[in-house]
């Protein structure tokens, strides 16, 4: 993949509840979706998993793999000095398995969300939101920003190549 993802980095990656993954439209108009990102330390890419009742963004990625994701760290999630970031990627879903190739991603969903075990349960009730593709963003690009977004400049980090 390239550069290594800075370890503070991966540190929000893997901490975060809540990503804004972003996805261009039919018309290339920006969609933002706010998701559960989950990371699994070294591995260079960022999952969602999404239920194919909510699959415009499915769509959208297919038809374009051009993606963002936004990370905001607050006084609910340290980071090591990190305030934000956002990731220019590109995406790709994987569908050919709805009802179980998900699961792969359960022992990082369920560090983020414990209590995602009692759902499971009910998964035969809810049918449809557990037929759920993957989405997989590998990251071109990390912004990050040390200080207040708002007033400093970010640190760049090809993640194809070398720091910019």
């Amino acid at each position: 993949m390239g550069a290594s993802v800075p370890p503070e980095v991966e540190e929000v990656f893997e901490n975060a509840l809540v990503a804004l993954l972003t996805t261009l439209n039919e018309r290339s108009e920006p969609v933002t979706h706010p998701m559960l990102p989950l990371y699994e330390r070294g591995s260079g890419r960022i999952y969602f998993t999404s239920s194919v009742l909510f699959s415009k963004k499915l769509e959208h990625i297919k038809r374009n793999p051009k993606v963002s994701v936004h990370f905001s760290v607050s006084e609910y999630m340290r980071a090591g000095g990190v305030k934000a970031v956002t990731v220019k990627g590109r995406a790709r879903v994987d569908d050919r398995n709805l009802s179980e190739g998900w699961m792969r991603l359960l022992p990082l969903w369920r560090k983020k969300e414990p209590y995602i075990d009692a759902f499971l349960k009910q998964r035969f009730a809810f049918p449809l939101f557990w037929e759920r593709a993957v989405i997989e963003v590998t990251p071109e690009e990390a912004i990050v920003w040390r200080e207040d977004p708002m007033s400093t400049e970010p640190e760049k980090y090809s993640l194809r190549g070398e720091r910019g």
